[in-house]
């Protein structure tokens, strides 16, 4: 499977690289894109869910990376509540 990776800037100016096991998070986010952080997590839980999956119908299981990853960002997220209007950034796709 083609993984990959996303480099995120936050509503603090800091950057992350996050993982995918697959190239579907090219279909959920853009380079350049902001999104509110509700959106990003939602974005990032779907695209990162369907990566599990896809994992789990190749291998018969699902990837435990693409879950960490979904923690993380969970947790990231939720940082920021108190910022109504945080945004974050999706800065580039990395072939992992």
């Amino acid at each position: 499977m083609p993984e990959m990776r996303f480099v995120v800037r936050w509503p603090d100016e800091t950057v992350t690289t996050c993982y995918s096991p697959s190239l579907i998070v090219r279909e959920f986010m853009e380079v350049g894109g902001e999104y509110s952080l509700g959106e990003f997590l939602e974005r990032s839980r779907s695209a990162l869910t369907i990566a599990s999956e896809r994992v789990r119908d190749k291998y018969g299981f699902a990837c435990s990376n693409a879950a960490a990853q979904l923690a993380e960002i969970e947790r990231t997220t939720a940082r920021f509540a108190g910022m109504p209007d945080g945004t974050v950034r999706v800065e580039a796709f990395d072939p992992a």
